[in-house]
């Protein structure tokens, strides 16, 4: 189980590629999701300054 863990000498490239890949995939998810959110309040504030 320690070689797997070890990757064969390469674990640090390999983890970290995976934890690069975690964080790029959050934030292709979380992104959109605020960005929308902050739009969505913008327009309905302009709404009501007539």
């Amino acid at each position: 189980m320690d070689d797997f863990w070890a990757m064969g000498g390469y674990a640090a490239y390999v983890w970290s590629s995976y934890g690069i890949a975690a964080v790029v995939l959050l934030g292709n998810i979380f992104g959109p999701l605020i960005a929308h959110r902050r739009i969505a309040r913008r327009i309905k504030n302009e709404e009501f300054d007539d």
